[in-house]
């Protein structure tokens, strides 16, 4: 069950880590693909399905194309969370 944001964005810190090759990102509920050098369209696929497989759940369509920034992730992320 997920309950807390604290522990979502450090499982979330360590899935970019992986995602984008880089020990040095450190994610925000503000940061965007703008803030991430490699985070273009393919990386955002590839970055999705590694957090749906951390969180185990899939996200919707329109959640994934709706997402502005990573606090929009955590915020879906805890929602599910709940259930």
């Amino acid at each position: 069950m997920i309950t807390n944001k604290n522990d979502v964005v450090k499982r979330l810190t360590n899935v970019f880590r992986d995602v984008f090759d880089d020990d040095s990102i450190v994610i925000s509920e503000s940061t965007t693909s703008a803030d991430i050098e490699d985070w273009d369209s393919i990386e955002h696929i590839n970055l999705v399905g590694a957090v749906e497989d951390e969180f185990g759940l899939r996200f919707k369509m329109k959640e994934v194309s709706g997402m502005k920034n990573v606090g929009e992730m955590i915020n879906i992320i805890c929602e599910r969370g709940r259930k």
